[in-house]
């Protein structure tokens, strides 16, 4: 009925499959678990084996570093059930409900189910400020929010799909990298596949200090401009590419690129600071994605 697939890289997945394996077994139906491994230290490796123990689970082992995408669609092509149930490694269910929250949709229509993401209210340490603030803000929205332009909030951490689907739309995307989520949600938009957003989330533990968290965000905008200027996203719900795209029209990149040219140090030292604000996190991006563009 499900496969819930695991991609890891030096994390520590004991808990959370753990967890998931024991709401699997009250749901009493047919189910497996595949965690891959992708090519992580020796000592998670050692602790993480120890799930292979558990009935109806694998723990499998990569010798290379594949990257997230190519080991999920490892993990797809593998996977014995319709219905894929993805989850990172650095996330934890919110609720005891969470594996019956999704079977309630095996038989709906919708072809893709997100279930959204959570941060705990306490905050972290300043160093981690720019990752939970901008998680706060803008990835925790409710499931109303987010079926309000399904393919916009689009967070690959934890949602189910039917397999055909996934292996449709992921073998499209061959690169290596980070920012691959809006890519996904444009290919969600460009097939007319049926998503739908529920109230069923995970909580984000793995959260970056700011500075590893900001050079992410560079990444993603980089792959965003890159598949726009190659002409692989042709429909989409986007608001940084589409105020880049404004901006293209008007002629106003140069301007925006100066902006960055000038002030990148000062946006760096409060985006890394100790209260970042998401606005000006958001002109960062816009600015840095013009002058990247212009280079």
């Amino acid at each position: 009925m499900i496969s819930v697939l695991i991609p890891v890289y030096n994390y520590n997945v004991v808990n959370l499959v753990t967890h998931i394996h024991t709401q699997l077994q009250l749901c009493n139906v047919p189910f497996e678990i595949m965690c891959l491994d992708d090519a992580s230290t020796s000592d998670i490796v050692l602790e993480n084996e120890k799930l292979s123990n558990l009935d109806f689970t694998k723990y499998l082992i990569s010798n290379k570093n594949l990257g997230r995408t190519s080991a999920r669609q490892y993990l797809a092509e593998k996977a014995n059930y319709e219905w894929l149930l993805f989850l990172d490694a650095d996330v934890i269910p919110k609720t005891e409900q969470f594996i019956n929250n999704y079977l309630k949709y095996i038989n709906h229509e919708h072809e893709a189910i997100y279930g959204g993401f959570a941060y705990y209210k306490k905050q972290p340490e300043p160093e981690y400020m720019l990752r939970w603030k901008y998680g706060s803000t803008h990835e925790q929205l409710s499931a109303q929010e987010r079926n309000a332009k399904p393919y916009k909030v689009i967070i690959s951490a934890n949602f189910m799909i039917k397999k055909l689907v996934f292996l449709d739309i992921n073998s499209q995307i061959a690169q290596k990298g980070y920012g691959f989520d809006n890519f996904f949600a444009a290919i969600l938009k460009m097939k007319k596949i049926k998503v739908f957003h529920i109230n069923n989330e995970v909580y984000h533990l793995g959260i970056e200090t700011s500075k590893t968290y900001l050079r992410k965000k560079e990444k993603a905008a980089e792959t965003l401009l890159k598949l726009y200027n190659l002409d692989k996203i042709k429909s989409h719900q986007n608001d940084l590419l589409k105020l880049y795209i404004q901006l293209k029209r008007f002629k106003l990149r140069f301007v925006f690129s100066c902006i960055h040219k000038v002030f990148k140090a000062k946006f760096e030292q409060h985006l890394t600071g100790s209260n970042p604000s998401m606005t000006m996190l958001q002109l960062y991006r816009i600015c840095y994605i013009c002058h990247l563009d212009l280079s």
